[in-house]
């Protein structure tokens, strides 16, 4: 899956918004693969996989696409 970082917080979590999907996917720090946090900028291009959560669908292994 593809997808584009829309925020980022200071708290070291964000969202990504998916082409033809109205609700945003959440994702943490800790789901990224190859990149920091403070090094992924809003706006960048990113591949991940979504997984289920106790708190719904959510983004991991997030990497530049």
């Amino acid at each position: 899956m593809t997808g584009t970082i829309k925020t980022k917080t200071d708290k070291g979590f964000g969202f990504i918004s998916r082409d033809g999907e109205t609700k945003d996917l959440f994702f943490h720090s800790t789901d990224l693969v190859g990149v920091t946090f403070d090094a992924l900028q809003e706006g960048a291009a990113v591949a991940f996989d979504i997984v289920e959560s106790e708190k719904g669908p959510r983004a991991k292994n997030v990497k530049l696409a």
